[in-house]
């Protein structure tokens, strides 16, 4: 029942700090009501709010725990920056900085960033479609926040958005005029000089939200193009509008484009409305998040030489038929070419899943594309966050609908394709198919895709599941495009297979390695504790890292954790060996360094080269006395009070590399309300850091955590296992997680 209360007591406190900011008058109270009364994961330091001026500037409004630094760097942003504040108001959805970013972008630890322990969103504050600002706040996450936090955030952050709102209102009678424009390149606040020059070179502007699949052009670029404008700026779809022999040369450049982000340039004719033909230069750039996933397009159009010269390349002697199919061949095959490097480097089915959505997708111009993984027999959906957004429950909503038009494409092992022009009257895009059953998708007129196909993805023989991809505009698929997608579908099969035994080989290596470690940790009498372990991302992904709490016989407690060297099965069968001698020996009363001289000399005896560093120390429960000895691993860490230091404890060799040598044995004491920490270097070592460096940044982050959570409140089970998370959470959100990383924390009440 306790996680239940947290979450109710979590609600009411998010409730009760919305009521309260409705009753705000300034935006510093409204800040400082969101740190003293929202949820306690928001940390206060480093958070800010921003208001849009009369200049379409995103202006520092209020701050808390910002350094004089930061006010002179940040006090105006400019909405068309990169800054997190102004991708926040173009995405329109909050934006998250990992501490990793924090750290490496933002360093500063008077601003309370870069501790490697702090996570920074930045929430967009819009009313009825008009941009009002900017909350950003710092948070006790790592990397990802988790949905039911998320919630709470945007709830304050809308809070806020119509309370500023209506006192802009009521001070000025309206909103200043930048607030009034959506943001994006039709409106581009902040640059009207660039957005009036980019009018006088009679250069059309567009945006491209890569997540829902929105298009916005603004009105210049529907001139270019001779297009009728449409009334909500939205953009007609490629495939009306250029040219049929171009069409390949744009959907492979775009590929490539989408696969590497950053600039990029396409030359491409265009039908114009009534008649003629214009060419029309794209250029523009491919935004990406902190993840590295493409998430927005933006940039410009120009008509390539004068209209006369547009009007003339529509009337060009056209190329023999044989020419034009060796150019439209050679586009989709660099379009095939440029999907199959990018599944290549996917290497889990979630990475899969990731390349198809960011490159794949767009690419073909999709509305949508779905996975079924078979699973004993079975089309199961892959897991549907993989496609975020605003629309994440769209996938979902056609995967239950299709089940049965996927799974007869996968049992006939034939793609079917939507046909609307064969389709009977009345029955719409997907009233029938061409080798296949009549129906697809259902969902009536108003849900159903004008047209899909649905790709059966078989690798080796075996049936690996089906692919389902929908489009918002009717298409006949000819012989070339039917080609391209069976294509497409063998490379995302053979994709879908090796990932999928690279996550099975994960799974069951994680599980071979839990096995090996303790499954809970015995409750202790006036004790509290909390352990986590993460495997390695590389190798065989099972290592050596362990970790024991011990309850001896003569009342004390013992406290283990350990590291043999190397990420394999001997490792791990070495782990197991060296935990159970040192569990044998420690039970039989021998103190720490006599425990550990024996474990030394236990692993020189066994039948391999590897090694191993550890730490064993005791605690009396009773009076708080410590006695420890170290073999080659990091120190143990206190947190007393808002101090965490770590313990001197002179180190000796790691077990098994001098079996002679003797072991100091340091004795100390833990008072009450005092908490250890004892760690693996997975835990702060980064190939890219100081190793000294990472340690501080963690002692830095623990600090922050204490006065957080202030004297006294770090003891319960509840905070102990927060503390837990976010220190394995600071190492999830990396690229790539080369060691183990085990913890265990324990706290003398």
């Amino acid at each position: 029942m306790a996680p239940v209360e947290d979450e109710n007591r979590a609600v009411r406190s998010a409730m009760r700090c919305v009521r309260l900011l409705l009753g705000c008058t300034t935006a510093a109270e409204m800040l400082a009501t969101v740190l003293a009364d929202g949820p306690s994961w928001i940390t206060g330091e480093g958070s800010a709010l921003y208001l849009l001026d009369s200049a379409g500037m995103l202006r520092l409004t209020a701050s808390h725990g910002l350094p004089g630094w930061a006010h002179e760097r940040y006090g105006t942003i400019d909405p068309g920056s990169d800054l997190p504040a102004a991708a926040a108001l173009r995405l329109r959805r909050p934006y998250l900085l990992s501490p990793e970013h924090t750290s490496a972008d933002y360093p500063n630890e008077d601003a309370g960033l870069g501790t490697g322990m702090v996570a920074v969103i930045t929430l967009p504050m819009i009313v009825d479609e008009r941009p009002i600002g900017v909350l950003a706040l710092a948070l006790a996450h790592r990397g990802t926040v988790p949905l039911r936090d998320l919630d709470v955030l945007e709830t304050i952050g809308d809070a806020c958005a119509h309370r500023l709102a209506h006192l802009l209102d009521h001070a000025d009678g309206r909103l200043p005029q930048s607030a009034q424009a959506p943001a994006g390149p039709a409106g581009a606040p902040g640059r009207p000089m660039l957005s009036l020059a980019a009018r006088a070179a009679r250069h059309g502007a567009f945006e491209r939200d890569l997540v829902t699949g929105e298009t916005a052009w603004d009105a210049e670029a529907f001139r270019v193009t001779g297009q009728p404008v449409a009334p909500d700026g939205s953009a007609p779809e490629l495939e009306r509008i250029v040219h049929p022999e171009d069409l390949p040369d744009v959907r492979a450049a775009m590929a490539e484009a989408l696969a590497v982000g950053g600039p990029y340039r396409i030359e491409y004719r265009v039908l114009r409305r009534g008649g003629g033909v214009v060419r029309v230069e794209e250029s523009g750039e491919v935004m990406l998040d902190v993840h590295d996933r493409p998430v927005r397009v933006a940039g410009l159009l120009a008509e390539h030489g004068d209209a006369l010269a547009g009007e003339r390349a529509g009337q060009e002697e056209p190329q023999d038929g044989p020419a034009r199919q060796d150019k439209a061949g050679a586009a989709r095959t660099a379009l095939l070419l440029t999907l199959t490097r990018a599944l290549s480097r996917a290497v889990t089915v979630r990475d899969v899943t990731a390349a198809v959505t960011d490159v794949a997708r767009p690419s073909f111009g999709a509305a949508s594309i779905v996975l079924d993984l078979v699973d004993e027999g079975r089309l199961l959906p892959v897991t549907h966050t993989v496609y975020g957004g605003a629309r994440r429950s769209e996938p979902t909503r056609l995967a239950d609908l299709s089940e049965d038009v996927m799974q007869s494409s996968l049992t006939r092992s034939a793609p079917l394709f939507s046909e609307p022009g064969r389709g009977e009257p009345g029955r719409g895009a997907p009233g029938g198919t061409t080798g296949g059953p009549p129906g697809g998708p259902p969902g009536g007129p108003a849900g159903s895709p004008a047209a899909w196909a649905v790709l059966p993805l078989v690798a080796s023989g075996r049936q690996v599941g089906s692919c389902l991809i929908t489009f918002a505009t009717e298409r006949n698929f000819g012989r070339e495009d039917r080609t391209l997608y069976s294509a497409f579908a063998g490379i995302l099969a053979q994709s879908l297979e090796r990932a999928r035994l690279y996550d099975t080989h994960h799974h069951r290596a994680g599980e071979l390695q839990r096995a090996m470690l303790p499954r809970t940790l015995p409750r202790l009498p006036g004790i509290a504790s909390a352990a986590r372990y993460l495997p390695s991302t590389e190798g065989m992904q099972i290592g050596g890292d362990w970790y024991d709490l011990l309850k001896l016989p003569d009342g004390r407690i013992g406290l283990v954790i350990g590291d043999v060297q190397g990420h394999n099965a001997e490792a791990t069968a070495v782990m197991g060996q060296l935990r159970s001698g040192l569990r044998a020996y420690a039970t039989d009363g021998h103190d720490p360094a006599a425990t550990l001289a024996r474990t030394s000399r236990l692993l020189a005896e066994l039948d391999t080269e590897l090694f191993a560093t550890c730490l064993y120390l005791t605690l009396d429960p009773a009076d708080g006395r410590l006695t420890a000895a170290r073999a080659g691993h990091p120190a143990p860490v206190r947190i007393a009070g808002a101090r965490a230091v770590e313990l001197d404890l002179p180190g000796g060799p790691p077990l098994g590399v001098d079996p002679g040598q003797p072991y100091d044995l340091t004795t100390g004491r833990l008072a009450e309300g005092e908490t250890l920490l004892v760690y693996t270097d997975g835990l702060v070592e980064d190939r890219e850091e100081d190793y000294d460096e990472s340690v501080q940044r963690m002692l830095d982050g623990l600090e922050l955590w204490a006065r957080q959570t202030g004297p006294g409140r770090i003891g319960p089970a509840s905070a102990l296992e927060r503390l837990a998370d976010l220190l394995t959470l600071n190492v999830t959100e990396r690229r790539s997680r080369p060691d183990d990383v085990a913890l265990l924390l324990l706290h003398r009440m």
